[in-house]
């Protein structure tokens, strides 16, 4: 649940055009405010199908993101990432070399210059639990299909050594198009939590989202429920392995991921625990207007109003109308509510319009609009397997308070046996050890993961491991 960008800005560059092959890498800058940047590397290719990118963001070490269309006409260069809810749009600059244009993501639009060559500098943190070589286990890159879903999922796989047949959990990132390592502000937190619990003599499963990475499909046209076709191909998977406990298999969610692991596990019997890791147990859109009204990057004058505002637009894309309909709803209503608040910080009113097609745009996702009509807790009453929830005290994307309630109502309706939810002081949304626990504090942290936390999701899995 998190954003590349966090800040509205809106700046539209026009003029000359020129051709030519653009082919290369390209590399630019995004400045999110006087001390904080995001270096971007566009790696384009032409073919006789035409053009092709492939974006890494060093300073997030996110690495393989495959926007689903390239296009260069008459000197303006357009990268349609809808299937990761980006988009760039530049113009080619002869004398400079260079493309002039803007970034933007969902609603939010920040110039981003592009030229040719490495990058002069790439912001490196101290990360000091990311594991180093030899490692004292194995590990195998893996691929593995979902055939219904035409999708091809490439992951890696890590095994004990010592072990036979070793029990094995797969785990599950959060929203939006994240990696196997789940990276995000230049941290990997599944690998360390990978690395930790193999150590341990748990066999682990990561792997690229659909259409992230290595592995292919449209992640834009994904919802929860297709994700759990994902999990549930890679429990098929690893239970052709000879060296895989399938009678000792789980599941560890994340974020998003801790709703799609009860979705999945009930509906195989392969699968023995779960693990929920800042999972959510109340319904999608309470937790869409939580976000709006605790994550807002500006000032509303009437803060009531603005809450009954998006709760109403909310209301309207989660509804059974035609998509026509309900875009045409959402911006009668935008147009009502937001478009007087917007007005006075933006000032043009081309600006505002492109800022409320962004947020009808984001609204209106297969992915948001299931998202909105979906509630954790009628699957997590469903469960009948051991299961561990926890939540951090300092996370501001999922309140452990509520959630955690929300979790173990069902728990307790679905009358399960064998489950322990709790709260970890003065962790975040990733498991750091935080101040605030708010996004901006992410990558400041040399921690990844909470040792702590790494150890009671070990010792709860090694104490429900037959």
């Amino acid at each position: 649940m998190k954003n590349i960008l966090s800040v509205l800005t809106l700046l539209f560059l026009s003029i000359g055009i020129h051709a030519q092959d653009i082919s290369g890498r390209w590399n630019g800058t995004v400045q999110i405010s006087e001390d904080k940047s995001i270096e971007f590397v566009f790696n384009i290719s032409t073919d006789e199908n035409g053009h092709k990118t492939i974006i890494d963001i060093p300073s997030q070490r996110v690495a393989g993101l495959k926007p689903q269309n390239t296009s260069f006409k008459d000197g303006v260069l357009f990268i349609d990432g809808a299937n990761l809810g980006i988009t760039y749009e530049g113009t080619f600059y002869e004398k400079a070399q260079q493309f002039k244009g803007n970034f933007t993501e969902g609603a939010n639009t920040l110039p981003l210059n592009l030229k040719q060559g490495e990058l002069k500098s790439v912001v490196k943190n101290n990360r000091p639990q990311e594991p180093v070589k030899p490692y004292p286990y194995n590990e195998e890159e893996v691929v593995f299909e979902n055939s219904e879903a035409n999708v091809s999922l490439s992951g890696t796989l890590t095994l004990p050594r010592k072990n036979k047949k070793s029990p094995v959990v797969i785990l599950i990132s959060g929203s939006g198009p994240q990696d196997r390592d789940e990276t995000v502000a230049n941290h990997k937190p599944f690998w360390i939590l990978a690395d930790h619990l193999t150590r341990q003599g748990i066999a682990v499963l990561r792997f690229d989202d659909r259409g992230v990475g290595k592995s292919t499909g449209n992640f834009s046209e994904a919802t929860t429920a297709d994700f759990s076709t994902d999990v549930l191909s890679a429990v098929a998977f690893l239970k052709t392995r000879p060296d895989i406990d399938s009678n000792n298999m789980g599941l560890i969610g994340h974020s998003e991921g801790g709703i799609i692991a009860p979705l999945a596990a009930n509906q195989t019997k392969d699968v023995s625990f779960i693990v929920l890791l800042a999972s959510t147990g109340i319904p999608g859109s309470e937790i869409s207007l939580m976000q709006s009204i605790s994550m807002r990057p500006f000032p509303v004058p009437n803060e009531a109003a603005y809450e009954e505002a998006i709760r109403k637009a909310i209301a309207i894309a989660a509804s059974d109308k035609e998509l026509s309909v309900i875009k045409s709803e959402l911006l009668e209503h935008y147009n009502a509510t937001i478009t007087p608040i917007l007005k006075p910080l933006v000032g043009d009113d081309e600006k505002v319009s492109q800022i409320i097609n962004g947020l009808i745009e984001t609204r209106t996702t297969p992915w948001v609009r299931y998202f909105y009509n979906y509630n954790p807790a009628d699957e997590i009453e469903k469960l009948d397997i051991p299961v561990l929830s926890l939540n951090g005290t300092n996370d501001t994307q999922v309140v452990a308070e509520i959630n955690q309630k929300g979790i173990k109502d069902a728990l307790i309706k679905g009358k399960n046996k064998d489950f322990k939810v709790l709260k970890l002081e003065g962790l975040n949304h990733f498991f750091q050890e935080s101040e605030t626990g708010k996004m901006e504090e992410y990558s400041t942290i040399e921690q990844t993961f909470s040792p702590k936390a790494l150890k009671e999701i070990s010792n709860w899995i090694l104490g429900h491991i037959n």
